[in-house]
Parts: C-alpha cells; structure tokens; sequence
C-alpha cells in the first residue's frame, strides 16, 4: 500500500471504488433486509383478516404459509446482525418471488396486488446489491411482473403494454437509485481520500498513519517479521527554497514523491509528515531486509530528476516486533521516533546516507544547521 501521487497508479493500494469505501456492510444490508420483509409480512397478513380477498382452500394457506416464511426471515436477519452478498441476492429475489406468489393467491390481483408492491425489492437491490447481481434482480422482476399479470389479460399486446410498463417502470428506478447511490459513494471515497492525503505530494499524512497503524501491528505480528519505519529529510531543503524559489521546492517534492512512490514495495505504507520529512513503513524479515529498502529509497531521492542532482536525503532507519498488549499508535510512533533520531544522526554525519537507530531509543540530537534556536532548519 503505498503512497499516491496525483499522476501515478496506486499500486497495491486496496480498491476504493463504488462500494468500496468502508467494504461491505453486512450489518446494513442484514437490517435493511428484515425491516423489509416484516414490513411485507406485516401489510400482507391483513389480509388474511378480509373477506373476499384470498382465494379460498390450500390457496389461503400457501399465502399464510408465505407471510409466516417472511416473518422468520426477517426475525432470523435481526438475530443474526449479518447478510453476506449472496444472502443478500437470495433475500432480493425472494422479495420479487413473494409477489408471485400473493397474486397468484388473491382473487383480483390488479386491484389488490399491483406491481408496485415490487418497489420494495426493487429499492433493496439498488441500495443493496452491486452491478451484475442487480442484473440478476431486473431480469427476475421483469419475468415476475409477465408471470403475474399474464392471468389478467386476455390480449397479448395488452399484457405486453402493462407488463412492459410496468417492469420498466420499476427497472427504471432501480437503476435510478442504483446510479445515484454510485455518484454518491465516489464523492465519499473522494472526500476521505482528500482528508488523509497531502495535497502537494499526493501522498499519505500523518492522519493515514495513524488509521493505519492497528492493522500494521497485527499484519506484522502475525507474520512474525519485524515492522520497519525509514524516516527520510531531504538535505539542504531551506537551502534550495532560498535560492531556487518555493515553487523550485514544491517542485522537487513532487519528484521525490513520485520516486519514491515506484521504489516502494506495494506493501509499504509511503507518507509525507511535515516540511520536507517522510516516512516509509514496511513489514521486513530482518535487518538486513530493512537496510536494503531503506538504501533503494535514499538512492531514489538521488535520481528523482535528471535536472536536479543535488537533491539528497538522509535517512534514518528503525524496527520493532510488535507484541501483544501494544497500543499501536503509539508504539508506531515510537518506531517512527526511532528513526527520526537516526536521520538526525545521519546529517549529523555527513547527509545523503543511511543511519540504522539503536535499540534504546535516545533524546533527538539538534539538526548540524541549527547551533542555536533562532537559525531556520533546513
């Protein structure tokens, strides 16, 4: 998972398409579900109380027999808290199915039951359900509203008026809902992909790090391996501001990012946290594995523009194996800690290097351009 660019591919960066936001909501749907069916069963079983309505005999009882299924399901919904995609599909289905099935068991079905009872379903595989599975539902109420329409009309034109009319109707809104619901769920991956990327780089912020630090720990501590965070400053920043200009430096930031996006594993989590500072975390086996993607990163930095080769970074390196009973966040940036005080050790020693922290973690040391409070860093 890395860092994005404005201009580049995300690679290994999970999908955060139409129904991608927060993935799939097995709570909504299971919900959304039984409210749907008790509603049905519950407007449904008035019937059962009217005279003249029902047709009478074993007819009577498949209706009640139906209304008592729609009970169960939705109390079973309810209990469980949960729909998968496929119980979802099988639950949208049963809704057009049910429709059949009533008019099939009343005595006058277009002045008792009109299509229109199909919105209920129709509204739950627009909310519901993605592209081919609602496909699936259009095509089944399309075929119910012929089915169940088809006893009324002696015509055939007629019954291809109506049913046609109808079925487009309610595909017709579906699709509406089903369309409107997409434009909706791209404006909110959009404006959640803006809360947590920095706008000149394109990359991650502090923000993204911290949401991902929970699962880094248990990725890591899974695997076994070791957690690794590479903290890169770029050497002479202030420098180049100064004598370049800051859009020279925004410039330079913006090649850097995108180098650094390709040197990344697609694994590794690539973020800018303030001025010219980034961080890399990535899960490696062992130090050696660590040394390695931390050199790949600052060499990188040294060939992010062929028009700039002075741009260099010191880098600083750290690893941790998380354990049980860590509060991630804050043991991240511990790590990150780590190796910000490495990073500072390798401008201390000469910039454009790669400085691997102690074990202990130990007081920050000032940056070489700093002797005093008053001088700017760079």
């Amino acid at each position: 998972m890395t860092g994005r660019h404005a201009t580049t591919v995300d690679v290994g960066r999970p999908p955060t398409g139409p129904g991608a936001l927060r993935g799939w909501d097995g709570r909504v749907a299971a919900f959304t579900l039984a409210a749907l069916l008790l509603l049905v069963a519950l407007m449904g079983s008035v019937n059962l109380l009217l005279d003249g309505v029902l047709r009478d005999g074993g007819l009577r009882w498949a209706y009640a027999a139906t209304m008592v299924l729609l009970f169960l399901l939705g109390a079973q919904l309810v209990v469980r808290g949960r729909a998968g995609r496929a119980q979802t599909l099988a639950m949208v289905l049963l809704g057009d199915l049910t429709y059949l099935v009533i008019v099939l068991c009343i005595e006058e079905p277009l002045r008792y039951a009109t299509p229109l009872m199909l919105l209920f379903p129709a509204l739950a595989a627009a909310c519901l359900l993605d592209v081919r599975p609602l496909c699936v539902h259009l095509a089944v109420t399309t075929a119910v509203c012929f089915a169940a329409l088809a006893p009324s009309y002696d015509s055939n034109a007629g019954l291809v008026v109506q049913a046609g009319m109808s079925a487009g109707m309610l595909n017709a809104a579906a699709i509406g809902v089903f369309v409107l619901r997409r434009r909706v769920e791209r404006l909110l991956v959009a404006t959640e992909d803006l809360s947590r990327l920095d706008p000149l780089t394109g990359l991650y912020d502090r923000r993204y790090l911290v949401e991902q630090a929970p699962r880094l720990w248990r990725q890591t501590r899974r695997e076994g391996s070791h957690l690794s965070a590479v903290v890169l400053d770029l050497d002479h920043f202030k420098r180049l501001n100064d004598q370049f200009g800051h859009a020279a430096g925004d410039s330079v930031l913006g090649a850097v990012a995108r180098a650094l996006s390709a040197a990344v594993r697609p694994t590794d989590v690539l973020a800018r946290t303030g001025g010219e500072e980034l961080v890399a975390l990535g899960s490696v086996a062992d130090l050696t594995e660590a040394r390695k993607l931390a050199e790949r990163l600052r060499a990188a930095v040294a060939t992010a523009g062929d028009r700039r080769p002075w741009v260099t970074a010191s880098v600083g390196l750290a690893l941790a194996r998380p354990v049980d009973g860590e509060e991630p966040a804050a043991a991240l940036w511990r790590l990150i800690d780590r190796a910000d005080a490495a990073m500072y050790e390798a401008k201390r020693t000469g910039r454009d290097r790669v400085v691997v922290a102690a074990d202990i973690p130990r007081a920050r040391p000032p940056r070489p351009e700093e002797p005093t409070p008053a001088q700017p860093h760079g």
